[in-house]
């Protein structure tokens, strides 16, 4: 069995002393993003599991759409990313 080298970690420690692999992103085909997938993928991001490049091109997000979800983590919490709660976090 081959193991395919990749660049950066394969895992990262989180602040709250999880660990977060490579593995526990979602699936690079995926089309229904929910919140749950969303935060994920800012919070591999933002701890360096992959760089910003990296997450737009494998997922096809455009920097607007991931700025936005980066955001609302930041000001919200990653509540914010629910479709459900846009009207409460976001101003008209």
């Amino acid at each position: 069995m081959r193991i395919k080298k990749l660049k950066g970690p394969r895992a990262v420690t989180l602040p709250d002393g999880s660990v977060m692999t490579r593995a526990d992103l979602p699936d690079k085909a995926t089309k229904r993003w929910v919140a749950s997938r969303k935060a994920a993928v800012v919070r591999a991001v933002t701890h360096g599991l992959i760089n910003r490049a990296e997450a737009l091109e494998t997922y096809a997000l455009s920097e607007e759409e991931f700025t936005a979800w980066e955001q609302a983590v930041q000001n919200h919490g990653e509540a914010a990313l629910k479709a459900t709660s846009v009207q409460k976090y976001r101003q008209p």
